[in-house]
């Protein structure tokens, strides 16, 4: 076995700063979202040490203390909770803690099991009723972040085999069905907002969204994973191919647009992309994944190749790179060596070299050579907080697999979709 990537020292050091919520500074625990928040608090940091408990790094009291924080209130169900707030977001976690020690969390998830269920054909209905109408969707109707996607990430590991999910699953296929609106033929998660969920003048007339936090490659993904799980239901095949294909429109080398917009539509031929980050959440990094995930379910070679050639080709692009600018796990440094870890561990041979040489590369950029893992956590914890998706805690998660060199234990990544 190969010695462990000295990025690692970086991940330890940042799990040992974050090992007592109780040390907590009042500027981030006095925050609303303190204790139910995956992104931003207590859920998100429990991951951190239920990863490491599950792969002998670290110790099990950790998890303890940050889940009594996550669980020490009432936790949000129904409209205002969603895969990274509330019922959901606590229901990953404790999944995550009963596959490092299974048999723990049983009620707790038993009940959760049923809030999650309850809530989730709600929202299908509500979405059912919308498409009934004719009406556009919102990008919280669907996507990963607040949509049934999001939801259905933690139900197609709870509940496979239940109703909602293949509720959710079905009300995913329609969205990719064409619509028609205001006499122009648009794709079915086409929405008037912009990407901030809001009305925007930047985008008259609103935009489709292709990134896998908040887009089309959230559904992507979810519909692939599913049907490599076994769980189908009619017309998820064709959903697939039909958001490859508008996928494949929009595509400029390796990397896709954030979004398309009505000018697009109608305009002259499109311009080249300018370099843009290749992140999880919006960049190459998350669409390659998705379309690597669609291949393998559908069984498709080529497809296959494309994706994880477009993913190790903008990870070595130093003006893609450029535009990356810190180590989190939503679009830093340390999101991209994971995904590029996961997406190799799939890949053919070839492309799996190249990406694991690339995730090696990532790791250096994190933790240079020489650089003090002390120092480095320290300023971390400063200027980004102990968040899960764009923090401290997010960056030692998605650090301890290609570092390792392993497999994660816990499969936590989950909520990001991408396995």
């Amino acid at each position: 076995m190969n010695a462990p990537h000295p990025a690692l020292r970086l991940s330890d050091r940042i799990a040992e700063l974050l090992t007592d919520p109780a040390a907590s500074p009042v500027a981030w625990s006095s925050r609303p979202q303190w204790r139910q928040s995956l992104a931003h608090g207590a859920p998100g940091i429990a991951l951190l040490h239920i990863e490491r408990a599950a792969t002998g790094l670290g110790p099990w009291e950790p998890v303890r203390a940050w889940l009594s924080i996550a669980a020490g209130t009432a936790v949000t169900s129904g409209t205002d909770s969603y895969l990274y707030y509330g019922a959901p977001a606590l229901a990953h976690a404790l999944t995550c803690a009963a596959q490092a020690r299974p048999g723990t969390y049983r009620r707790a998830l038993d009940h959760l099991d049923q809030v999650v269920a309850a809530d989730a054909l709600r929202r299908c209905e509500q979405a059912e009723a919308r498409t009934e109408r004719g009406d556009l969707p919102t990008l919280a109707e669907f996507d990963t972040i607040r949509g049934l996607t999001g939801i259905g990430s933690v139900l197609l590991r709870r509940a496979p085999d239940g109703e909602p999910i293949r509720r959710i699953l079905t009300c995913l296929v329609r969205l990719t069905e064409d619509v028609k609106h205001d006499g122009e033929v648009l794709p079915g998660w086409w929405t008037l907002d912009g990407p901030s969920g809001e009305r925007d003048e930047r985008f008259p007339g609103g935009h489709a969204n292709n990134g896998l936090a908040h887009g089309i490659a959230g559904p992507l993904a979810l519909l692939a994973l599913a049907l490599r799980r076994g769980v189908e239901v009619d017309g998820q095949r064709e959903a697939l191919r039909t958001v490859l294909a508008w996928l494949e429109r929009w595509r400029d080398g390796h990397a896709w647009p954030y979004w398309t917009t009505a000018a697009h539509l109608t305009g002259p031929d499109r311009r080249p992309l300018a370099p843009q980050r290749p992140s999880w959440c919006y960049g190459t990094a998350g669409l390659a994944r998705a379309q690597q995930l669609a291949a393998l379910a559908l069984a498709d070679p080529h497809l296959r190749n494309d994706a994880e050639s477009a993913l190790a080709t903008a990870l070595v692009d130093p003006k893609a790179l450029a535009t990356t600018t810190d180590l989190s796990a939503c679009h830093g440094y340390a999101g991209l060596a994971h995904i590029a870890h996961r997406t190799a561990a799939d890949a053919t041979p070839r492309n799996a070299g190249r990406l694991r040489s690339a995730a090696a590369l990532l790791l250096d950029t994190t933790h240079p050579p020489y650089a003090d893992p002390d120092e480095q956590a320290h300023s971390l914890l400063a200027t980004a907080g102990p968040a899960f998706l764009e923090g401290a805690a997010g960056t030692a998660l998605a650090l301890l697999a290609p570092a390792t060199g392993s497999t994660p234990a816990t499969r936590w990544d989950a909520c990001l979709l991408t396995s």
